[in-house]
C-alpha cells in the first residue's frame, strides 16, 4: 500500500539574549524554498530532505513536500514570521488528506510570543489533523526537547553526530519509522528523560569524549524489540526556556519501564560527568602568543572562537580575537567572518590595492566581545558573498555570507560580511580567494562545527572564548526563566 506523506523542513536555533529578534527576512536571507525548489536545492545531500526522499523512493510513497525553510541562530522568531512559516504546512493538511507527517525540525526554536516553538507548530498541525494521524520529527542534537513535543508529536529521532554528518540518515530512520507505523505494524511514542543542567558539558561533542560510550549504548539498546530509536540530545544553553538542558528520547512501544530506565542510566552519566570539560578555553591573548610562534609543519593552526560563534546566535562581530592577534603581530593568517554590514558598504567606493581607514566590527554590544577596531586596511576584493559548501557537513548546499569584502589588515586577510554564518566549509574562505591550507593561522568563529572541515587540513587545534554572547562563562548571561537550582549556574551535588 503506498501511502500520501506531507513533508517540510523549519529550523531555527534561538538565543534568547540576542538583540537581534528574527522575521521574515532573516530566513529569506538564508533560505525559504517552497515544493520543488526545496527538492532541488537539497533533495540530494546531508539533509533531513534527502532522507526523507530516500525512504519514500524505498516504500513508494507519494511525498508532497511543502517548504523547507531556516534562518541563522539569533534572537526569538516574530508571530508574523511564524505564522507566514506555518500557513502553508497548515493550508495543505486542510486541503489534502495524508497518512503520516515527516517533519525536520531543530527542537531549540523560540518565539516572542511562545518558549516551545517545535511545540506550536505541532499543537497548531494536531488542531487541524487529530490524535490518529502519525508525526514523525527530527531535531539537531542541541535541542532543548519539550514534554508538548513529546506528547504531540509520536516518532522523535535526533541527529547523533556533532559535527552534524548524518542528517540525511537520520530522515531516512525517521521515515522508516513512520511507515511501519502508518501500515498499523507498530504504535509508538516517546518518552523523555532530563537533568537540571544548562547543556551536556561538552555540548553533546561525538568525536571524542563519553559521548562515544553513550552513543554506542543507544545503539545498542535500539536492537532490542519494540525499540525504534533512542536520541541524546546535548540542549542548547544559549535559551533562556523552562525546559532547557540535555534529555534521553526513547522512541518505543511496549515497556516504557524498562524504555525510561534505560534512559535513566544515559541520563545519569551525563549528570555524573559533569565536571568533565574536554575543552580547553584560552583566552585571546594566550591563543595569539601560540599563533605568533606557531610552525606549520603539518599544517595551519586553526584558532576556533566559540564565544561568538553565529551558529548559536553570537553577532560575529566581536574584536577581541583579531585585536589580539593584530597585537601579537601574526603574518600569513586568514579570519573569517567578521559581521559588519557598514564596512562592506563603505568598501563599495574603495580602490583594490589602496589603503583605507576602518572602524571594525564591535557595533552590536560591546560588552560582549570587545568595541570597535580603529584599522589601516587594503582592500583586497568585493563579492555578493556566495558559496556552495564541498566538506562532509553542507556539500553540495549554497550559502551566502551577503555582500561581502576581503580586506588585508597587517599580515591578517580578513572576510568582511553582512549576514552572520558560522564557519564549517573550506569553500567559506576559498570561495574568496582566500586558501587556509595556505596559512599559518586560521582564525575562525564556530563551535565545534569546524571540525570536520578543517580538523583534516590542521596541523593544531585550539578553542577560545572571546567574551562575546556565546561565552561559555554562562554567570555573565542574564537568565531569569530557566529552572533553579541548575548546573552550572548552581553548583549542586544533587538532583
Amino acid at each position: 500500500m503506498s501511502f500520501n506523506v506531507l513533508t517540510a523542513e523549519l529550523s531555527h536555533e534561538t538565543n534568547s539574549f540576542s538583540r537581534h529578534k528574527t522575521g521574515k527576512q532573516a530566513f529569506m536571507a538564508r533560505y525559504a524554498l517552497m515544493g520543488a525548489a526545496a527538492i532541488d536545492e537539497r533533495g540530494t545531500e546531508n539533509t533531513e530532505l534527502a532522507g526523507f526522499l530516500d525512504a519514500g523512493r524505498v516504500y513508494d510513497w507519494r511525498i508532497t513536500h511543502i517548504l523547507s525553510a531556516a534562518a541563522g541562530p539569533s534572537g526569538k522568531i516574530r508571530r508574523k514570521a511564524f505564522d507566514w512559516l506555518c500557513e502553508p504546512i497548515l493550508a495543505s493538511l486542510k486541503k489534502l488528506p495524508f497518512d503520516g507527517l515527516l517533519l525536520g525540525l531543530h527542537g531549540a526554536m523560540g518565539l516572542d510570543f511562545c518558549e516551545d516553538g517545535e511545540g506550536e507548530l505541532l499543537r497548531r498541525i494536531r488542531s487541524v489533523v487529530g490524535n490518529e494521524m502519525p508525526i514523525a520529527i527530527t531535531l539537531d542534537p542541541h535541542a532543548n526537547v519539550s514534554e508538548q513535543m513529546c506528547a504531540l508529536a509520536d516518532i522523535i529521532v535526533s541527529f547523533k553526530t556533532y559535527p552534524h554528518i548524518d542528517m540525511r540518515d537520520t530522515g531516512r530512520q525517521a521515515g522508516d519509522i513512520l511507515q511501519q507505523t502508518m501500515a498499523g505494524e507498530i504504535k509508538p511514542r516517546t518518552i523523555r528523560i532530563s537533568r537540571p543542567m544548562l547543556e551536556e558539558v561538552n555540548g553533546g561533542r561525538t568525536d571524542i569524549g563519553p559521548m562515544i560510550a553513550r552513543n554506542a549504548a543507544a545503539r545498542a539498546y535500539e536492537e532490542k524489540e519494540d525499540v525504534f530509536a533512542v536520541s541524546i540530545n546535548a540542549g542548547f544553553a544559549s535559551a533562556d526556556v523552562a525546559e532547557v538542558g540535555p534529555t534521553v528520547l526513547v522512541c518505543g512501544q511496549g515497556a516504557f519501564a524498562a524504555h525510561a530506565a534505560f534512559a535513566e542510566t544515559i541520563a545519569d552519566d551525563i549528570w555524573k560527568r559533569r565536571f568533565e570539560v574536554l575543552n580547553d578555553y584560552l583566552s585571546v591573548d594566550e591563543a595569539a602568543g601560540l599563533a605568533a610562534t606557531y610552525k606549520p609543519e603539518k599544517g595551519p593552526l586553526v584558532i576556533a572562537d566559540y564565544a561568538d560563534n553565529p551558529g548559536a546566535g553570537g553577532y560575529g562581530d566581536s574584536t577581541e580575537l583579531l585585536r589580539a592577534l593584530l597585537d601579537a603581530g601574526v603574518n600569513n593568517a586568514c579570519f573569517a567572518p567578521m559581521v559588519d554590514g557598514a564596512v562592506v558598504q563603505a568598501l563599495q567606493t574603495a580602490v583594490v590595492g589602496k589603503p583605507v581607514q576602518l572602524m571594525l566590527g564591535g557595533k552590536t554590544d560591546p560588552d560582549f566581545g570587545g568595541g570597535p577596531l580603529t584599522v589601516k586596511a587594503e582592500l583586497v576584493s568585493r563579492s555578493d558573498g556566495h558559496f556552495t559548501g564541498d566538506g562532509p557537513m553542507v556539500h553540495g548546499l549554497h550559502g551566502s555570507f551577503g555582500p561581502s569584502a576581503v580586506i588585508r589588515v597587517g599580515g591578517i586577510e580578513i572576510l568582511v560580511v553582512t549576514i552572520p554564518r558560522q564557519i564549517l566549509d573550506l569553500q567559506q574562505f576559498k570561495a574568496f580567494g582566500i586558501d587556509p591550507q595556505e596559512k599559518h593561522v586560521v582564525a575562525l568563529k564556530s563551535m565545534q562545527h569546524f571540525r570536520a572541515a578543517f580538523e583534516p587540513i590542521s596541523g593544531q587545534i585550539i578553542v577560545c572564548d572571546s567574551g562575546a554572547l556565546c561565552t561559555p562563562r554562562y554567570d555573565r548571561l542574564p537568565y531569569r526563566n530557566v529552572p533553579r537550582p541548575i548546573f552550572p549556574l548552581d553548583l549542586t551535588e544533587s538532583l
